[in-house]
Formats: C-alpha cells, structure tokens, sequence
C-alpha cells in the first residue's frame, strides 16, 4: 500500500499534478452554505442591539462592542473543534486591539449615560452604569441564541482571523465589513451539497429484540429464539 501511496505521488509530480490545489475552506460542511454579505453601519436593523439617538461614533461603538461580544461567545462554545483556534484569536484580539475596545466601551458608557432617565434616588451616572450593564447582558444573550453552531463557528472563526490580522485601530472596519455576515452565520443552515444534511443508511445495521423473553436471567440474547430486527 506504501508503494503505491509513494508511485503515485510520484506520478503527480512527474506531470506536475498537485494532489490538493485549494486548501480547505471548511471544518464542518463537503459546501458550505452562502452567507449574506456587505458592510453596515450598526444601524441597520437585525445587525446588533438598536442604539436610540446614538450618534455615528457611539453607533460605531456599539458595532465594535458587538463584534467582540460575538468572538467571546465563539471562544466559549466552540472549543470543540480545537482547529478552529477560536480561543487563541479572541485573546491574541483582546490584546492587540485593546486600545480600540477600551474606546469603544467608553463611548458606549457615555451613551448610556447621557440617554439615562434620572431617577429619584439614583444620580445620572449610576444610571448610566445600569443601562450599559443590561446592554451587555442582552448582546451577550443576542449571540449565544444561534441556529447553527457548526455554522456559526466556522464564520466566527474566519472572521476572528480577520479581527487579528487588523492594523490597530481599524477593528472597526472588520466590524463593518463582516457583521452582517456574522449575523446570517447565526442561522440554521446547514450542508448545501447533500440536501441540508449528511447521513447514512442504517437499516443493514443488526440490532436486538427488547422484548424481555429474549433476554435470560443472565441478560444474554437469545439470538437463536429471536433473531435480528
């Protein structure tokens, strides 16, 4: 089998034949479903949590904010597939691009602040503190409520790989370029080559009766009385 394994590589490069000219594209899927694609400001409904009255920077803010979000519901779930390398690109982004999220949250906070209502009891600035508490809470809950988890691993993936090769400063335009696409990734899609989804036959499979005389005291079948189903 080595033999041949090893003449047929030969072959391939004697007539300059490459056994593999595109890498994968996929962990999960034979064709990968098609995303819906194109840049966004933040205030496209469906994309994120709607900003009332924000302006464009604290919009942008909230986009930036989403994105990071978004990787570190990635980097929670989908360790199952280590390939993927969800974890090691969400922190290697947390850390590049700390700059960029610490602004981002700071314009997020004077947001909630400055849209606050006062209460009573409470001065403007605990109120800000409390809205963008609960902003947090529901975007978190926004991600990790996917159709798709394979789906959703894979795109999230890619799209860390483009959050880390990001020059600093510009995490934004990832956000802008790739959320849409995060969001359709969050569907419930699934194998496009084979019907939606993979399976095989398992009617040749043998399996036991349950019916308890075709079992003895010792739960031994009786294969000979009962047969296979």
């Amino acid at each position: 089998m080595m033999r041949l394994l090893l003449g047929l590589l030969g072959l391939a490069s004697m007539f300059g034949a490459p056994i593999c000219t595109t890498p994968a594209t996929a962990q999960f899927f034979f064709k990968s479903p098609e995303l819906t694609r194109g840049p966004v400001t933040g205030a496209e409904p469906g994309i994120t949590l709607p900003l009332p009255g924000a302006t464009p920077a604290e919009t942008r803010a909230g986009l930036v904010w989403s994105l990071r979000a978004a990787l570190n519901i990635a980097a929670l779930r989908c360790q199952f597939e280590p390939t993927l390398l969800s974890v090691s690109k969400y922190n290697a982004m947390l850390k590049d691009h700390d700059v960029e999220l610490k602004s981002a949250l700071a314009t997020l906070n004077q947001y909630f602040t400055r849209t606050a209502k006062v209460g009573r009891k409470k001065g403007r600035a605990t109120s800000g503190t409390a809205g963008l508490d609960q902003y947090g809470t529901r975007l978190y809950s926004l991600f990790s409520n996917v159709g798709s988890q394979y789906l959703f691993c894979q795109t999230t993936a890619d799209i860390g790989h483009d959050a880390l090769i990001a020059p600093r400063g510009k995490l934004y335009t990832v956000a802008e370029n790739r959320m849409r696409e995060l969001r359709s990734g969050m569907l419930l899609l699934g194998e496009q080559a084979f019907g939606g989804r993979l399976g095989f036959d398992t009617s040749f499979i043998r399996r036991p009766r349950f019916e308890e005389a075709c079992w003895d005291r010792r739960n031994v079948y009786n294969v000979r009385g009962c047969g296979w189903h």
